[in-house]
């Protein structure tokens, strides 16, 4: 049974734990816990760093969502860093050859961000179901192998475009682009919005599909599932093409809201960032939105500590103790809750056995 203490209490001890933590990290590097956080909160307030934290957390919370996908089936696909990235390039190099209508320009970059990094995931979830090969093995592999396949796409012989001292895809058209949303002195990703609708998609596909149930089935006990009829393989092969299709999609807010092609030097680990966030939000796409806002708000706001002569990489460690904090916390938490549970089925038990001895002794 789920208590109010294993959904509340878990994610409240992880703050106070981590805070703590963290102004033991700045105590020891000589800058003052309280004056650290009140920089970095206010920071949020200047220019527009609150609509960069958004966009930023727009693009983990799509890697949180990829990650979880495949945690619900207890595949651990750290290979969201190589899927995105090789769909990033591939929808660049389709979006820039393409001149369509603007909606159907849109949709047709994105349908192919999400066949790409399906193929790319389908090659460790062939793996997995065919040969038994671990998927942290594959996809470790396959995201160091993805840096060589972007090199050789991204290549003046190949469909790679020099520009002064950089080289990317050609750019894509503005009819291939996704508008922005003004906000104050910055524009939020129009990108947040598909986002959202991804995040709704994949609520209801656990919770109110027989497919989603099937994939927690699975994930909880295979055993189980196979004795429901339910094939563990077909799940697991399932469960990667749809981590990859939503891995996919990653880096599009990106490079239909800002950049407008892929390049060699385009931003990494947003992968491996959502690893960090699928764990925070409990794969829940509430608590991965509010993690990936964290996330954000710890990236954006840490250039401001330098202001105070506080080095930027606290942040780091300060994302470093959350996570840390989090798992612990709601370990513990659990325990706590499965002991009192096992203590009212004891006293329950004591009790009908009192009650039947009590009816005995009167007959």
């Amino acid at each position: 049974m789920t208590s109010w203490r294993t959904k509340l209490l878990p994610p409240l001890l992880a703050i106070v734990f981590a805070v703590l933590l963290s102004a033991i990290a700045l105590i020891i590097s000589g800058a003052d816990p309280l004056q650290a956080y009140g920089t970095m909160i206010s920071q949020m307030f200047k220019g527009s760093t609150a609509v960069d934290t958004v966009n930023l957390a727009t693009v983990y919370y799509l890697s949180g969502l990829a990650v979880a996908i495949g945690f619900q089936m207890n595949l651990f696909n750290i290979g969201v860093e190589g899927q995105y990235r090789f769909a990033a390039v591939v929808a660049a190099i389709a979006g820039g050859a393409m001149k369509l209508p603007p909606v159907i320009h849109v949709v047709a970059i994105l349908v192919v961000a999400v066949l790409a990094g399906m193929a790319y995931a389908a090659v460790p979830a062939v793996l997995k179901v065919t040969r038994g090969v671990s998927e942290v093995i594959s996809t470790i592999m396959l995201n160091a192998i993805v840096a060589g396949i972007i090199a050789f796409l991204i290549n003046a012989d190949q469909f790679g475009v020099q520009t002064g001292n950089n080289i990317g895809t050609r750019v894509i058209e503005p009819s291939g682009r996704i508008p922005g949303i003004p906000l104050g002195s910055g524009t939020l990703f129009g990108f947040v919005l598909v986002a959202a609708v991804v995040g709704v998609a994949y609520w209801f596909m656990l919770n109110r599909t027989r497919f989603g149930f099937e994939l927690k089935a699975s994930g909880e006990s295979t055993t189980a599932a196979a004795a429901g009829g339910v094939s563990a393989k077909k799940m697991t092969l399932i469960a990667m093409l749809l981590s990859g299709g939503v891995a996919g999609l990653v880096a599009m807010p990106e490079l239909l809201g800002r950049d407008y092609n892929y390049g060699i030097t385009a931003t990494q680990m947003y992968g491996f960032t959502g690893i960090a966030v699928a764990l925070l939000g409990r794969n829940h796409p509430g608590g991965i939105a509010l993690g990936a806002l964290l996330w954000a708000f710890l990236d954006t706001s840490a250039v401001s500590l330098e202001q105070i002569n506080v080095s930027k990489e606290i942040a780091t460690i300060m994302q470093g103790i959350i996570v840390l904090s989090v798992v612990v916390a709601y370990e513990v938490v659990r325990r706590a809750d499965l002991a009192a549970e096992q203590r009212r089925v004891g006293r329950a038990l004591a009790a009908r056995k009192g009650s039947s001895v009590a009816e005995g002794g009167a007959v």
